[in-house]
C-alpha cells in the first residue's frame, strides 16, 4: 500500500498544496491507513533531522552573502561590466542579461535571487530599448538557471550531502556546464535576432562613473594579485623553499604588473574604470573556490567567509550600506533559506517512506528491464528529470530521486560525479520550464508579464538548454575535466 505515496503526492501538488505539506501529508496518511502509527512519529521526526546538518548550513550563508551583495550595489556594478563587454553587440541587452547571469552565479548560486535582482534591473531597461516585454522576462528567466550550476550551489550541496559526494568536485564540474549554457543562450540570441528585431548594436557610453579611493587601490592589489598567483601557480618554475619561494612569488606579481601596464594602453579610461569596480565582487567566487580547493576551509566555512567578505564590501570597501540596512536584509536571506531548509527535511523524511515501501527496488528494477545499455538508459533518465523538474523543486526532487536512480548509475558505470551534473543541470532547467518553473513566476512578478506569455517566449531558449543537457550527458569531458586536473575526481 506505501507505493501509492507517490500518486497521492502528485495529486495534492495537482490541487495547488504546497510542496511541503504534500511531502509529508501523503507518506503520512499512508502509514496511517497502513497501521503504522509509530512510523509516523519517525516521519515528522526526520524533518528536523534532516535540517539538523553542518554541510547545509552553507546555504543560508550562501543567501546571506547573495543579498548582502546585492543591497550593496553589487548587481549594478556587474551589469555595467557586461555591457562594457558585450553592449556593442546586436541585441546587446539581451547578451548583457546573460553574462550578467553567468557573473552573478558566482555571488548568490541561486535562480530565484538571479531572476529578481537582474530582472528588476534588466527587464524595465530592455524594454525602453525597444525590446518586448514578454522577450526580456523569457530571456531573464532562461538565463537564471545559470545560478546553480555554475559555483556557489546550493543544489550541489544538497546533492554531496545527501549522496556523500565531494562539494568541490560537484562545483568544479558545474563550471563549464554552466558557462556552456551561457554561451549556447548568446548563440540562440543572435540566431534569433533579425526573427524577433532586436535593436541594432551602438556603444555603450557610460557617463559619470566614479571608483572611490580605496576602492581604487583594493581594486589595484586584487588584480596583480590574482594574476600573479596563477602565474605562479601555472608556470613552469623548479620547486622551491624558504626566502627562494617568496622571490618567484614577487616576480609574478611584478610580470602581473608589467602585465597591467601594457594593457592599460589597450582600453579607454572608462573601460578601465567599469573593470575595476567589477574587481572587488568578482573577487566572491575565487574567494569560495581558491579556500575550498587549497584546503583553507570547508564548503560551510567558505560560505561564512563570503558573507564576512560582503559585510566587509559593502560596508567599508564600497560604503553602500548601513547598519539600518542589515534588519531586512537578514530577514529576506532567513525567510529564504528557510524555505529551502524546510523543503530540505520534507524531502528526506519523504524518502524514509520511500525506503519503507521498497519503491528503489522496484524502480531500479523497472528501469534494468528497460534497456542493459548505459546510454539509451541515461536518455530515458533525462527525459524523466526534465519532466519532473516541471513540477518539483530541485532540492526536493534531489533528495527524493538520488538515492534511488544515482546508485543504478554508478553500477553501469556513469561516474558518480558526472551524474550528479547531469541530473542537477536538469533538474535545475526545471525551474524555467512550464507549466510550474518557479523562475518562470518570479519572472512574471518582475515584469508584470503573463506566464503564459513568457512560458511561449522561452521556448527557443529552452531548446538550447535541453540540448546542452544531452552535450554534458554524452560527453562527460565537458564535466570531468577541471575536476580530473584538481585531482577531485579519478
Amino acid at each position: 500500500m506505501l507505493i501509492w505515496f507517490l500518486p497521492l503526492f502528485l495529486l495534492f501538488l495537482l490541487i495547488g498544496l504546497p510542496v511541503f505539506f504534500g511531502l509529508l501529508a501523503a507518506p503520512g496518511i499512508l502509514l496511517y491507513l497502513n497501521g503504522q502509527e509509530r512510523d509516523i512519529t519517525l516521519l515528522y521526526r526526520n524533518v528536523y533531522n534532516g535540517m539538523d546538518s553542518f554541510p547545509l548550513m552553507a546555504i543560508p550563508f550562501f543567501m546571506l552573502a547573495g543579498e548582502l551583495m546585492n543591497k550593496g550595489g553589487i548587481t549594478i556594478r556587474l551589469v555595467q561590466f557586461s555591457q562594457a563587454l558585450m553592449g556593442h553587440l546586436r541585441g546587446g541587452l539581451a547578451q548583457v542579461n546573460v553574462l550578467s547571469s553567468i557573473l552573478f552565479a558566482g555571488l548568490s548560486g541561486s535562480a530565484v535571487a538571479d531572476t529578481s535582482a537582474l530582472g528588476s534591473m534588466l527587464v524595465p531597461a530592455m524594454e525602453k530599448e525597444g525590446y518586448t516585454r514578454r522577450y526580456a522576462a523569457a530571456i531573464t528567466a532562461a538565463s537564471s538557471v545559470i545560478g546553480p550550476i555554475i559555483p556557489p550551489s546550493g543544489i550541489m550541496i544538497i546533492y554531496a550531502y545527501v549522496m556523500g559526494e565531494s562539494v568541490a568536485a560537484l562545483f568544479l564540474a558545474g563550471i563549464v556546464p554552466g558557462i556552456l549554457v551561457g554561451v549556447g543562450l548568446m548563440v540562440m540570441i543572435r540566431l534569433t535576432a533579425d526573427r524577433y528585431d532586436l535593436p541594432a548594436a551602438k556603444r555603450v557610453e557610460f557617463d559619470g562613473v566614479e571608483l572611490g579611493a580605496l576602492e581604487k587601490w583594493v581594486s589595484f592589489a586584487l588584480v596583480r594579485l590574482n594574476i600573479g598567483l596563477l602565474i605562479w601557480v601555472i608556470a613552469p618554475l623548479p620547486e622551491t623553499t624558504g626566502l627562494l619561494t617568496w622571490v618567484t612569488f614577487i616576480a609574478s606579481l611584478l610580470v602581473a604588473h608589467a602585465l597591467m601596464l601594457a594593457l592599460r594602453t589597450q582600453v579607454s579610461s572608462e573601460f578601465r574604470t567599469i573593470c575595476k569596480r567589477a574587481i572587488v565582487p568578482l573577487q566572491t567566487p575565487v574567494l569560495i573556490l581558491g579556500g575550498i580547493l587549497g584546503g583553507v576551509f570547508t564548503p560551510t566555512e567558505a560560505a561564512a567567509v563570503a558573507v564576512a567578505y560582503a559585510v566587509f564590501v559593502a560596508f567599508f570597501v564600497l560604503r553602500t550600506m548601513s547598519l539600518k540596512d542589515l534588519p531586512d536584509i537578514l530577514s529576506r536571506a532567513g525567510l529564504t533559506s528557510a524555505v529551502v531548509l524546510l523543503l530540505v527535511g520534507a524531502a528526506l523524511a519523504f524518502k524514509t517512506v520511500v525506503s519503507l515501501s521498497y519503491a528503489p527496488q522496484i524502480l531500479a528494477d523497472f528501469i534494468l528491464t528497460l534497456s542493459e545499455n548505459p546510454l539509451v538508459l541515461l536518455f530515458l533518465i533525462n527525459l524523466l528529470l526534465f519532466i519532473v523538474g516541471m513540477f518539483l523543486d530541485a532540492g526536493p526532487a534531489i533528495i527524493i530521486l538520488g538515492p534511488i536512480l544515482g546508485p543504478i548509475f554508478v553500477d553501469l558505470g556513469v561516474d558518480p560525479i558526472h551524474f550528479a551534473i547531469i541530473m542537477s543541470v536538469n533538474l535545475t532547467v526545471g525551474l524555467a520550464t512550464p507549466p510550474m518553473g518557479l523562475v518562470l513566476f518570479v519572472a512574471a512578478a518582475v515584469s508584470r508579464e503573463k506566464v503564459e506569455t513568457i512560458a511561449k517566449a522561452i521556448l527557443p531558449f529552452l531548446a538550447i538548454e535541453i540540448a546542452v543537457i544531452f552535450l554534458i550527458t554524452y560527453v562527460p569531458a565537458i564535466s570531468m575535466t577541471i575536476p580530473r586536473l584538481t585531482g577531485f575526481a579519478n
